[in-house]
């Protein structure tokens, strides 16, 4: 495992699990036990995955004392508000089973995010929370909200993958040393990506796989990743990255790949339109 240290002082494990879309109950119980037994140390949710409640109990099952695990989740844009997102925060506690949450995240860039991100620094100075980001923050809103903040974002999360590498992003974010995270890390398992003859020639020479190559690319990158699987083999595969490095050769071939093209391409009026149907249960 490898750490990267945050704007903030704390070392968040760079490598996680993801349970986007797993269901709750054993499904993500059993992924999230798996990850930990295996030398996983970070797990990604959210509430609007709706299964924060296994996730917490498979965190107090595993027997890890819970300062070595770090757990990011996400407040949904019904939660946003002075005094709302507090409340918010402590159903979070509640579900999840834990004294305190390693990283929160604003999960779209919608509603009253700057009353949120208030409720969010008096978190951190409660104790409730150690780490505070964004996620899917990529408009002008990323810079009203910096501006706003008297505790800086440590994280943002967004898709980024070798065909979209985030270059741009990551030049806004530099000045403030924060870090990005990635979801779709292997481009949403796109076979047009993982049949690369680049990264394939790469996998070949270290006998790996591609998806392994561009994991490894990401960590080399000083990406946070959290790949999802909840099958045991996939998860070790994945998690088996750490026993070889890429070239700056290698590097600069899989950069080469980047065509500024993401897989999730709704617009923000879409976004909007369709956080509206839908608010996650308590």
């Amino acid at each position: 495992m490898q750490y990267l240290k945050l704007n903030d002082g704390t070392e968040i494990p760079q490598f996680g699990l993801g349970v986007f879309m797993v269901p709750d109950g054993d499904k993500t119980y059993n992924a999230v036990k798996d990850a930990l037994q295996i030398g996983i140390r970070h797990i990604d949710t959210a509430h609007a995955y709706q299964n924060e409640r296994s996730v917490g109990r498979a965190v107090k099952d595993s027997g890890i004392p819970r300062e070595e695990i770090w757990i990011t989740t996400k407040l949904w844009p019904s939660e946003y508000g002075k005094g709302k997102t507090s409340d918010g925060i402590d159903k979070m506690l509640k579900r999840l089973d834990t004294d305190y949450i390693d990283l929160l995240l604003l999960h779209q860039q919608f509603g009253d995010y700057i009353g949120a991100w208030s409720d969010m620094q008096k978190a951190v100075k409660s104790g409730k929370v150690k780490s505070i980001g964004l996620s899917n923050f990529e408009s002008e809103r990323l810079e009203e909200v910096l501006n706003f903040a008297e505790i800086k974002p440590s994280i943002l999360q967004v898709e980024c993958h070798p065909y979209y590498q985030q270059n741009a992003l990551k030049k806004r974010l530099a000045p403030y040393g924060i870090k990005l995270e990635s979801w779709y890390p292997i481009g949403h398992g796109d076979k047009a990506l993982l049949n690369e003859p680049v990264l394939k020639q790469i996998g070949k020479k270290y006998g790996k796989t591609s998806v392994q190559v561009i994991l490894r690319w990401h960590i080399q990158e000083e990406n946070i990743i959290f790949p999802k699987s909840t099958n045991p083999v996939h998860i070790k595969e994945n998690f088996n990255i750490f026993d070889f490095k890429l070239t700056e050769e290698d590097m600069n071939k899989i950069r080469a790949l980047d065509k500024n093209e993401r897989y999730f391409k709704m617009t923000l009026e879409e976004q909007e339109r369709n956080l509206g149907r839908w608010k996650p249960e308590d």
